[in-house]
């Protein structure tokens, strides 16, 4: 299969579970996986960040216990697979907690500037770093680790591929 096609299949997948989040969230069916690979979209970026779509009030538990203590969310609070109280439930769970709530159909570059303030300030502590379908948080993710980190851009393409291929502003947002 070609790298194009590979990642329009994934862009498919990441919305239709996405639509699986939404009615975790709104129904009572849990359709969630109890564990940390579980979560939705889940994509670990080497030893200290891990990268998702929107986990549950569970999931975060898992979180924890495989020791990440700070959590950044681009998410909108009113997103649709959103927790009514993110910030309570990792609190309760001793978890550090940054929202950048970034609008879906304007990233910014204030936005940016926040993300990687927020990463400096998280340091080399592992990190989660999640939205609602980890699509805003990849390609935030693909930005910092090509313009900050400088890491190879091969390596870059490929983990932002296996959630969805940008398009629309998201491919103008990280172009270079």
């Amino acid at each position: 299969m070609s790298a194009k096609i590979r990642s329009t299949v994934n862009t498919m997948k990441t919305f239709v579970g996405f639509l699986r989040t939404v009615i975790t969230r709104y129904t009572p069916l849990d359709l969630s996986s109890g564990s940390l690979e579980g979560i939705f979209n889940y994509l670990p970026i080497g030893d200290s960040i891990l990268s998702s779509g929107q986990p549950t009030e569970a999931q975060f538990g898992y979180v924890r216990d495989a020791g990440y203590r700070n959590v950044i969310n681009l998410a909108p609070h009113e997103a649709e697979n959103a927790l009514p109280d993110e910030a309570a439930t990792l609190r309760s769970l001793g978890i550090d907690y940054i929202h950048i709530p970034v609008d879906f159909q304007r990233p910014t570059e204030e936005d940016f500037a926040l993300f990687c303030e927020a990463m400096v300030r998280v340091g080399e502590k592992r990190v989660l770093v999640h939205c609602a379908a980890n699509m805003r948080v990849s390609a935030f993710l693909f930005r910092y680790r090509r313009d900050v980190l400088r890491e190879d851009p091969k390596t870059l393409e490929h983990d932002l591929h296996r959630i969805w291929e940008p398009f629309g502003v998201w491919k103008e947002f990280i172009e270079p």
